[in-house]
């Protein structure tokens, strides 16, 4: 069992990632990862079918991405962004570029010159929290004026004055055809894959499918800087499992016969959080900051679907505590040599 941060790493050339979600939700290769045998096979999405039998419960994430990166102007007639984290009581906390910009008691405008809101504290070097003129508008003044925030590794998406927001379908194409509470920051990118269509299908093979609600936070993307993983800090994240999907859960969880299939990390870290706080799947409304590494003892999942994820992330480790780190970093190398497209737009695993 390997903790050192450099273990985490491999090389992806940069062709390969997709920047660019596929034309179809479905039209993305599939890799299916036995973490017993080690055994690899290529397939592709709509396959699933075959890789699912009745009984299973798959666990989706309905959490929505809220279109929460705003284009501001500063008073001095200067551009920048905000990134809308959470409400704080009448306030929000933000990431806000260029930091240094944003001091205490700025006003803020739209690019079109219409007052917005005020900075009313600098929380850290790039946090601050904002108080908006008019609170009652943030939800229209989103719709209007936010974009989806892509991750960083998508480097297309530049905010300026007078840039539409709706550029490349990411309003559609980066969210769950699910996707029913607004929250997240990030979508849960394997959920990406699924349509009515598919899920229907699945259901008529007597998968069940449950669903959970994780908001995902910024801190998906804050990077593990510690040379030893044990030594980062976890980022926290709110989440909620309603009592029929609880049930359901649980009841599958019992019984030797089925499985438990999460898509996506973000259902992961609900499930295993929700088990390590009550040692079984019940209702719940909390927050999770649970840290899943290589020696982490599952307890709730036997098996997950997921996209491809970044060297040295949290999320790598994840995948890489429920298949074994070896064989994670030799499908990705496969993955890699037969061009499989990485990332959030990119290609799928799944680990039996």
């Amino acid at each position: 069992m390997s903790l050192h941060l450099s273990d985490y790493s491999y090389d992806l050339p940069k062709r390969l990632i997709a920047t660019h979600p596929p034309f179809y939700r479905t039209q993305a290769r599939l890799l299916t990862l036995d973490r017993i045998s080690g055994d690899i096979k290529h397939v592709t999405i709509p396959e699933i079918t075959t890789l699912l039998r009745p009984g299973d419960v798959v666990v989706i994430n309905d959490s929505r991405v809220l279109k929460s990166r705003l284009a501001v102007q500063r008073p001095e007639g200067g551009h920048g962004e905000l990134l809308l984290l959470k409400p704080v009581h009448d306030k929000w906390l933000t990431f806000a570029r260029p930091a240094s910009k944003f001091r205490r008691g700025i006003k803020l405008s739209l690019p079109d010159g219409r007052p917005l809101a005020e900075v009313v504290e600098v929380v850290d070097q790039k946090t601050r929290l904002i108080r908006f003129l008019n609170p009652g508008d943030v939800e229209d003044i989103l719709e209007e004026h936010g974009q989806v925030p892509l991750p960083p590794y998508i480097t297309r998406q530049r905010i300026r004055s007078g840039e539409s927001p709706n550029q490349d379908g990411d309003v559609s194409r980066y969210q769950t055809v699910y996707a029913e509470k607004d929250g997240s920051v990030a979508a849960p990118t394997a959920g990406l894959h699924f349509t009515r269509k598919l899920l229907n299908s699945l259901e008529d093979l007597g998968v069940d499918i449950c669903k959970i609600t994780l908001h995902i936070g910024p801190g998906t993307f804050e990077p593990v800087v510690t040379p030893r993983i044990t030594e980062h800090v976890m980022h926290e994240e709110s989440f909620i499992i309603k009592n029929r999907d609880a049930y359901a859960i649980e009841k599958a969880r019992q019984d030797p016969g089925r499985r438990i299939i999460a898509v996506g990390t973000t259902t992961v870290r609900a499930l295993e959080t929700c088990h390590a706080m009550h040692g079984r799947i019940t209702p719940v409304k909390s927050v999770s900051r649970i840290f899943i590494h290589p020696g982490y003892r599952f307890r709730v999942i036997n098996g997950m679907m997921t996209n491809f994820h970044l060297p040295e992330s949290t999320l790598l480790m994840l995948v890489s505590a429920f298949a074994g780190r070896r064989n994670i970093l030799q499908s990705y190398q496969e993955a890699i040599e037969k061009e499989y497209r990485f990332y959030s737009y990119g290609d799928a695993m799944f680990i039996s």
